[in-house]
């Protein structure tokens, strides 16, 4: 699995979008992007995930910025999740987990002492020069959104 780390350039991304789009880093080129990966639409930490980045939407798009949320859901099914919510950031779909893979987000994990592979909450701040700036690895959701933010703004 490749370790993804700042200053390393960003693995490419292109994937399907809510609403028949696409969305990829390189069509980005020159804006900075945060990339977040969440493991299941509406389910309760991924909706408040998206509903805090939604809310933070007019801040990320002052500093330039696009966020695109990644998950293995069907664009119908975040179709719905975006309208249900009225979330405002990218949803992009990842079904065959190419993405996750090569982002290095899909992951062992355990609940209730069962294993399993799944997507690890990961957030990636990519840089206007296609580079990560930051990385967010095992995200706890309450107040990540204003965190990514202030990287963005910078020092």
């Amino acid at each position: 699995m490749p370790e993804v780390a700042e200053g390393q350039p960003a693995p490419a991304l292109d994937l399907p979008t809510d609403g028949g789009g696409r969305v990829s880093l390189a069509a980005l080129k020159g804006k900075p992007v945060v990339v977040y990966f969440y493991p299941k639409a509406d389910t309760p930490g991924c909706t408040n995930e998206g509903k805090d980045f939604s809310a933070l939407i007019d801040d990320f798009a002052a500093l330039d910025a696009t966020v695109i949320a990644v998950s293995k859901d069907s664009v119908k099914k975040l179709d719905r999740f975006k309208a249900k919510h009225d979330l405002k950031v990218v949803l992009a779909s990842d079904a065959d987990g190419a993405a996750c893979d090569a982002w290095g987000v899909w992951v062992q994990k355990k609940l209730y002492g069962r294993e399993y592979m799944g997507i690890e909450r990961a957030t990636f701040l990519v840089g206007a020069d296609g580079n990560i700036v930051h990385a967010w690895r095992n995200v706890r959701v309450a107040g990540h959104a204003e965190a990514v933010l202030e990287a963005l703004k910078g020092p």
